[in-house]
């Protein structure tokens, strides 16, 4: 069954998906963090995998960038593959000074300038926040693991090339933790779709101070932050149960 962008059947997919935005990152996870992860579709270069971790069935897909592209694959995961649980595992540029880059965000509340929530919810407003349960189970996991968890609001944006100079300081200002470019759309087609979300992310970029990880330095925060998502999906399976 397979649809426009996803080529596999109904089965194919677990319960939980992690979505990394970069495919070859998908691959690296399914290669480095699961057990007998395999290939099942890989349409435009965009791969999924399934395999497991610690005896629970996990897969991984990529997102593409942005908001348009994420909501594609959300979509399709949600309504035709029986998935209901997505975890976002990126990165994110930091808005609040006091933020250090490696640090792992849990995004608790999701503001944006994307127009798709207000086309999702039509008329109805809504706030676009994870699923409580994911969110709680994240705050427990790190203090049991020593994981020094931020939480709080991220910006979602349809603009990486930001052309307002100021939005780093008013958001900064607000008390915005950071910017990226999916928790809007994977919150809003969870709440609508009726699946569970949560947004985890790895402070790469600090946009007041100019200062980066290295390729080095990103790579090991992002298996840091994927080993925890896993660590999540797990206890999150066994409070199911």
């Amino acid at each position: 069954m397979a649809t426009p962008h996803i080529d596999a059947e109904r089965g194919d997919f677990a319960s939980v998906v992690l979505m990394p935005g970069d495919p070859l990152r998908a691959t690296y996870i399914a290669e480095r963090h699961l057990e007998d992860a395999h290939l099942v579709t890989n349409v435009r270069n965009v791969s999924g995998y399934t395999g497991s971790y610690k005896g629970l069935s996990v897969s991984v897909m990529a997102s593409g960038m942005g908001v348009p592209s994420a909501a594609i694959y959300i979509t399709e995961l949600y309504r035709f593959y029986d998935v209901k649980t997505i975890i976002r595992v990126g990165t994110a540029g930091v808005f609040d000074p006091t933020l250090e880059l490696r640090r792992v965000v849990a995004a608790t509340e999701c503001i944006t300038n994307s127009s798709m929530p207000a086309q999702v919810f039509a008329s109805e407003a809504r706030l676009l926040t994870p699923t409580p349960a994911l969110a709680n189970m994240a705050l427990r996991v790190a203090t049991e693991t020593g994981l020094d968890l931020a939480t709080g609001k991220v910006f979602t944006t349809d603009i990486f090339y930001e052309p307002d100079e100021d939005l780093a300081a008013r958001m900064a200002a607000d008390g915005v933790l950071c910017v990226e470019m999916e928790t809007a759309g994977l919150y809003a087609l969870a709440a609508a779709e009726g699946g569970r979300a949560l947004s985890l992310l790895t402070m790469s970029d600090h946009l007041s101070t100019g200062e980066s990880l290295s390729l080095d330095e990103r790579q090991t925060s992002l298996d840091q932050m994927i080993e925890f998502a896993l660590a999540v999906v797990l206890a999150d399976s066994q409070a199911i149960e």
